[in-house]
């Protein structure tokens, strides 16, 4: 493990991972980063001790919920033989560990200059991009995250490395990926950096390549409408947006597009899936999302809540208890509907 900034070669420029991306504090019998503290709240939760193993089964959840969701699709664009991915705050790195093994060894027939179809992503292109192919390469995927944690085995061609996505030396990374990944970053991102964070997405894509994101929009609602401002799920959702007033954007979903597009992407697609707290619905589909969803929201009510509830707005720790419990079984509850 290493804390560096990315170049051609994943190991080029990496250092010792700097002492301070380990150091907890304890809050609420909970350990958390002191980095993290120390700069705003940056990634979640960040866990380090024995708790974070339980924060890392809820990411894999999460991960397993939109597997689901996108029907086991990892990679969106039509990339047949991606060289270089790289993955923005890679979490439990289940995302990375899964792409890195679909595409660890990419045979190619042909040599030489190999034309990319389609348009280049870079505004005014109107033409092929080419570079050159060798045969039998590996893919190589990149993920870099501010938590020091990895498992104990990942593929072979993926690298973790350790680093503060708010930090502007993203920008200074070669424009070398096929794709770049970024997902459920909107509480680890700072409200002022978001639109610098996706220019520097922008930067790090090759021509031709593309970038992908996934984010969760923090407000809760009921498909029949029977949720009211008076319940405690709904309040839970006011109050953790209100507890993370400027220092996160929260609503940065309803935006992304724009953003895309006013950094330089062309041939941006967006669109909004509803995900059920529970398995409420009678489609097939939805219902076996739901149900695969619920463990996750159970967890996620308490640990997202904790830190912010109490440092951010005052409750007593008694308080938020109470709060999510009331608002776990709102989110359990099939009559409300919520999504």
């Amino acid at each position: 493990m290493s804390s560096s900034t990315i170049g051609i070669n994943p190991e080029a420029g990496t250092s010792a991972l700097d002492n301070s991306f380990l150091e907890t504090v304890v809050l609420h019998n909970r350990d958390y980063q002191q980095y993290s503290i120390n700069n705003q709240w940056l990634r979640r939760a960040s866990l380090i001790r024995p708790p974070l193993k339980e924060e890392v089964e809820r990411l894999q959840i999460v991960h397993n919920v939109l597997n689901l969701v996108f029907d086991g699709r990892l990679l969106f664009p039509p990339l047949t033989r991606p060289r270089r991915i790289l993955d923005l705050g890679y979490g439990s790195a289940s995302w990375a560990i899964e792409v890195a093994e679909q595409n660890e060894r990419a045979d190619v027939q042909m040599t030489g200059l190999v034309q990319r179809v389609g348009l280049c992503h870079k505004e005014g292109c109107r033409k092929g991009c080419w570079s050159m192919e060798g045969t039998n390469f590996k893919c190589q995927v990149l993920g870099v995250d501010i938590n020091p944690w990895q498992p104990e085995e990942v593929p072979r061609n993926l690298y973790l490395q350790v680093d503060d996505l708010n930090r502007t030396q993203v920008a200074s990374l070669p424009h070398t990926f096929d794709l770049v990944h970024s997902r459920m970053m909107a509480s680890g991102i700072h409200v002022n950096r978001w639109r610098d964070y996706v220019r520097d997405m922008f930067r790090v894509t090759r021509p031709g390549g593309w970038s992908q994101m996934v984010e969760l929009y923090f407000n809760v609602q009921s498909d029949n409408g029977s949720l009211s401002d008076d319940h405690a799920l709904r309040q839970w959702s006011t109050r953790y947006m209100e507890s993370l007033e400027g220092l996160k954007d929260l609503r940065v979903p309803l935006r992304l597009p724009n953003m895309m597009r006013d950094a330089g992407f062309v041939d941006v697609e967006h669109r909004m899936v509803m995900l059920h707290t529970c398995a409420w619905s009678t489609d097939p589909r939805e219902r076996e999302i739901g149900a695969a969803n619920r463990e996750n929201v159970q967890r996620f009510l308490s640990s997202m809540a904790i830190y912010p509830f109490t440092e951010r707005l005052g409750m007593t720790i008694q308080d938020v208890h109470l709060l999510v419990a009331q608002a776990r079984l709102e989110a359990d509850n099939p009559a409300f509907k919520v999504l």
